[in-house]
């Protein structure tokens, strides 16, 4: 926008994209979609090129080491192993909604009790492999524990390094 001199609301009118929908994309609030964005570029006589390629996540040693044991987690789980571990989960979840205060931790509590409440086993696994803020900070409260056998859990630490 500043190398075009185009305000908010000309960008706007111009695109059909809500001015305050443009405000809130450029302050960060929101993300838009790529089809939203290119349609923003275009108006101004850019186009948007995104180019995929693997990222080494900046992680910290404990971020790594919860990813590797919860994506060793995420290999065993499925809908007849989530119903088996659905007890230890909910011990879990009840002790750390005793112990957990502030956001996000108790809306991402709130949001594990939703995942394990509709079986989403498709919803858990994304969650137990990601490497998005978002994943990062669901298994900082993870209900997960107790699940791995210790031989694994100790084979997936030492591989962590």
């Amino acid at each position: 926008m500043l190398k075009t001199s185009v305000t908010q609301s000309w960008l706007s009118r111009v695109s059909g994209v809500s001015q305050p929908s443009i405000s809130q994309f450029l302050s960060g609030k929101v993300q838009l979609s790529d089809a939203q964005l290119d349609r923003l570029l275009c108006c101004m006589g850019y186009r948007l090129e995104v180019v995929r390629r693997p990222v080494v996540p900046n992680l910290t040693r404990s971020e790594r080491r919860s990813w590797l044991l919860h994506r060793q987690l995420s290999m065993h789980l499925s809908r007849s192993n989530l119903k088996e571990w659905r007890p230890t989960i909910e011990r879990n979840l009840e002790r750390l909604r005793g112990n957990v205060t502030g956001q996000p931790h108790v809306r991402n509590l709130e949001r594990w009790t939703s995942l394990i409440q509709d079986s989403d086993v498709l919803g858990l696994q994304r969650l137990l492999t990601g490497l998005d803020r978002d994943s990062i900070e669901m298994r900082e409260v993870s209900p997960m524990g107790g699940i791995l056998s210790q031989d694994e859990r100790s084979d997936v630490l030492q591989m962590a390094g």
